[in-house]
């Protein structure tokens, strides 16, 4: 079904299944393809490959210890939120040089979900920027790697000039409940987005 033509309150009542497409995005080696995994109920297709020379001087390895494959494409789950909704999930290829897939990937997007590591803020610059510049409604996680800095979410939210009607939440992309959690905020900030905007009614999704 086209989210654009979605009446949530009707849809509800209905109790047709409503399928909807959520993009997982971030820099390098942030957990995308973990968070993927950890919440499908589908074997996960990934795009994994391994790092080569073709990445040396454009990849920085160093940021992310231990990090020997690296998403090439995309990564895809699927995960029954509830009775009549199901997410498809598409995790974007995290390097700069892949980034020319990520229009295609976002065609049909209800919204998207940008990790960040507190370790490398500066690195979500860009995918905000991308996602801000085409007006698709997204959350920002804070994916909790050990050893990571503390901050809390409203210093993050001034370092990255989120707008404050942005939701900032914590994860744990290895964690299902946690994930779970970022994606229900996900499709409610992408509805509370269209009631705004159509004036149609919303129901939380539990």
């Amino acid at each position: 079904m086209d989210f654009a033509n979605y009446d949530p309150a009707g849809a509800r009542r209905s109790r047709e299944i409503i399928s909807a497409k959520i993009v997982v995005a971030g820099g390098f080696g942030v957990g995308k393809t973990t968070l993927v995994g950890a919440i499908s109920e589908i074997t996960p297709l990934t795009t994994e490959a391994l790092m080569t020379a073709a990445g040396v001087g454009i990849d920085d390895p160093s940021k992310v210890p231990g990090k020997e494959t690296t998403t090439v494409a995309m990564d895809f789950g699927r995960i029954t939120m509830a009775q009549d909704l199901i997410l498809y999930l598409f995790g974007t290829p995290g390097q700069t040089r892949f980034w020319f897939m990520w229009d295609e990937i976002i065609r049909g997007a209800v919204g998207a979900a940008v990790l960040v590591d507190t370790r490398r803020i500066t690195d979500a610059f860009a995918p905000l920027d991308y996602f801000e510049n085409r007006r698709l409604p997204y959350v920002v996680a804070l994916n909790r790697f050990d050893g990571a800095p503390h901050y809390e979410l409203e210093e993050i939210r001034e370092a990255l000039a989120v707008p404050p009607d942005v939701p900032l939440v914590l994860c744990d992309a290895r964690d299902r409940e946690s994930v779970k959690r970022v994606l229900v905020t996900v499709v409610e900030h992408a509805m509370q987005r269209l009631e705004a905007e159509h004036g149609r009614g919303y129901a939380p999704v539990g």
